[in-house]
């Protein structure tokens, strides 16, 4: 099986594996106990946690670690509106977010929410979302890199009109932590949350960061972990493989980046001689994440496509695996505007590290062989 679906999840780092292993033999203590032991598994969380603040260019004391992105994401939202920084029960969201963040905004009680939906670019409209900005708007959220399309969102220019509105900004940067720099980026949104199993770390650990001149208030009371943010005993050895896993991504961002563009090439050369019925959903190359390619093949489900090449050998999604179990459309779809039938057409490729030309090449025949038998 030739693996396409990074954007779901990554294999674990060899180096993040033997981290884990040590820091789960050697640094076994609870981070939280008084003596030595525990105080050995503070000194690695702390030096973690330091680490990973320099790799994002923030101030460590806004860093904490949580169980994953979807975590971070509702700890967040939470930790944001329990101190706005104007009156107001207005929210703006982008509709392609991730079901996490989706699913905390409904949960909410009194706010009005607005749903931005992506240009045929896949990218959120900034001056719509100006004109959607209301004296009672206090929470903005966009997610930096969607997941099934691989489109970047303009996160500085919607930084600036949150800063210049009293509003605060949160941005999921699941997708993107690892593969663009952030260092930039981060600095200017009030949180965001990151994941580690999408950078070749362990499955069941992440992070958020809250900007610390936030007074927030914490959703679960009398948490004693992570300053108080969240309950639970705090998953040490996860933590340094991920640290692990985020020092080996960073070093190779500018190289991964050039090599998936030309990956990317590749397959949409391979695809030419079905030119006709493929439509790539995309962004020009500075807002676009080469390594995910979001489509869909007119008149064939994306879901049959899917199972066709899982039969070949070839692991491809319909969209986000958040989604999937929900037995509905990827999100983007609903955002960018797709009939109900072209969103069941949609399919999602992502490249990795062990991504090469020649299985690139590999699928997109395969891809072509399927079409070219269906349509006849």
């Amino acid at each position: 099986m030739i693996y396409f679906d990074f954007a779901a999840t990554t294999p674990l780092n060899s180096e993040a594996a033997e981290v884990f292993v040590q820091a789960s033999t050697e640094f076994y203590g609870n981070s939280s106990s008084l003596h030595d032991i525990g105080g050995q598994s503070q000194d690695l969380l702390e030096n973690c946690r330091e680490e990973l603040a320099n790799l994002l260019g923030v101030n460590k004391k806004g860093l904490y670690f949580t169980s994953g992105g979807s975590e971070g994401n509702f700890l967040a939202i939470e930790a944001l509106l329990s101190a706005p920084k104007k009156v107001g029960k207005h929210i703006i969201a982008g509709l392609a977010e991730h079901s996490s963040i989706h699913g905390v905004l409904n949960r909410l009680e009194g706010y009005n929410i607005t749903f931005l939906p992506l240009n045929s670019s896949g990218l959120i409209d900034v001056e719509e979302l100006e004109r959607a900005i209301i004296p009672e708007t206090v929470l903005v959220t966009i997610q930096h890199v969607n997941s099934e399309i691989g489109t970047v969102q303009p996160i500085e220019k919607i930084a600036r009109i949150c800063k210049e509105r009293d509003i605060h900004f949160h941005s999921d940067i699941v997708q993107s932590f690892g593969k663009i720099e952030l260092a930039k980026i981060a600095q200017l949104v009030s949180s965001f949350a990151f994941s580690g199993h999408k950078i070749y770390g362990p499955k069941g650990v992440g992070g958020v960061y809250i900007d610390p001149a936030i007074s927030w208030r914490a959703f679960f009371p009398g948490g004693s972990h992570e300053r108080g943010l969240r309950p639970g005993t705090v998953n040490v050895p996860a933590i340094a493989a991920m640290t692990a896993a985020a020092q080996k991504v960073n070093e190779h961002i500018v190289e991964n980046h050039t090599r998936f563009l030309k990956l990317r090439a590749v397959l949409m050369e391979s695809l030419h001689p079905i030119k006709e019925f493929v439509h790539v959903y995309e962004a020009d190359p500075g807002s676009q994440l080469p390594s995910i390619i979001g489509l869909r093949i007119s008149g064939i489900e994306g879901q049959w496509m899917m199972l066709e090449c899982n039969r070949h050998g070839f692991a491809i999604s319909t969209g986000s695996a958040c989604q999937i179990g929900m037995q509905s459309p990827a999100k983007v779809t609903q955002a960018l505007g797709l009939s109900p039938q072209e969103a069941k057409e949609f399919i999602r490729i992502s490249f990795g590290k062990t991504t090469n030309r020649e299985d690139v090449i590999k699928l997109g025949e395969t891809i072509v062989d399927i079409v070219k038998k269906f349509k006849r």
